[in-house]
């Protein structure tokens, strides 16, 4: 590395290896924070390579440089490393722990941008693998004049990631999950071989974590977890605080046939994700009203028509259509004593 770069501290560990966070202080005075993944797995390279195929896409956290950084960690083992963008905000699980409950207007959000990364992943071939919580980094975003926080949400760690259709490396008989077993789907667990509609099960898992603060599959053992995957027939309970919108969401993201699962961007079509959207276009901008001061000062103009005026001559010479009705018959017969 650099000597102008600076340890801070230790941010993490990914999944095949652990995360730092950097100073950079560059020559103008100014400060400049990077993360750091660090490891000496073979997969790094295949996941720098995969990063940089995706660099510049907004919902995914980009790498600097156009190589991994060779160097040797404090044990003096040869390691490589990696800089990236330093998500000052955290990933989803930290948030979601701190937070509690979301708003809906947020979980939409965060699902909203979670699909924009797939349409990007998806669409050069590749599925992510390992889609959950703490993979999905926060940018707090600020608002100049308000100050008020919001946040970009990017798609992190593709250390399991592999193109659509290939066989993963971490699948084995004994434990057949591709990633973190409680996001997987059913059909992952079969032979090892993924689609890109793993990643929209993952999903489904994260808006259902997202309004119950809760992992999926709670109290549910491995073996246990095992045998309902398998047997293809069980999926995460869905509780009836959820919203109707959002229960329909999640539905789809578990459905049974890849088919009826979808896409990513067909998923960014729900109703769970553009009724809102729909219902600010079709609402009718308010007239702001005139101040006070502005009508008082504006004069006002009366126009008075005189009997010599054209405009009388009209109404004046104009025939008059009278119409006589007959007379109202009463209302009752009965004349009161």
């Amino acid at each position: 590395m650099s000597p102008e770069m600076e340890f801070v501290k230790y941010l993490g560990k990914g999944t095949y290896g652990s995360v730092d966070l950097f100073r950079y202080n560059k020559g103008d005075g100014s400060t400049f924070y990077t993360a750091v993944k660090i490891s000496d797995h073979k997969s790094f390279d295949r996941e720098f390579q995969i990063l940089s195929e995706l660099k510049g896409c907004p919902r995914i956290v980009q790498v600097f440089g156009n190589s991994l950084i060779q160097g040797t960690d404090s044990n003096g083992k040869e390691v490589y490393k990696m800089p990236m963008e330093y998500a000052a905000a955290g990933n989803l699980t930290s948030f979601i722990k701190r937070n509690k409950n979301l708003s809906d207007s947020m979980i939409k959000d965060f699902t909203r941008m979670i699909l924009q990364g797939l349409v990007s992943i998806h669409s050069l071939g590749y599925v992510h693998c390992d889609l959950k919580p703490d993979n999905l980094l926060l940018f707090p975003r600020y608002d100049e004049e308000s100050w008020n926080c919001s946040y970009d949400l990017k798609i992190s760690d593709f250390g399991l990631s592999i193109k659509a259709g290939e066989d993963s490396d971490c699948w084995e008989i004994d434990s057949p999950f591709v990633g973190t077993p409680v996001y997987m789907s059913p059909e992952s667990v079969d032979d090892g071989s993924v689609e890109k509609t793993l990643d929209l099960w993952s999903l489904g898992c994260i808006v259902l974590e997202m309004h119950t603060g809760k992992t999926p599959w709670v109290g549910v053992s491995i073996n246990d977890l095992q045998e309902f995957l398998a047997e293809g027939k069980n999926v995460p309970e869905i509780p009836n605080t959820v919203p109707c919108d959002a229960r329909q969401f999640i539905e789809t993201c578990f459905a049974r046939k890849l088919e009826d699962r979808g896409t990513a961007s067909e998923l960014l079509l729900h109703p769970f994700l553009i009724r809102e959207t729909k219902g600010m276009l079709l609402r009718r901008r308010r007239r702001t009203p005139a101040k006070v001061e502005e009508l008082t000062k504006k004069p006002s103009k009366l126009k008075v028509i005189t009997s010599k005026s054209p405009e009388f001559k009209k109404i004046a010479n104009k025939p008059r259509r009278i119409k006589i009705l007959p007379p109202r018959p009463p209302i009752s017969s009965f004349v009161p004593v």
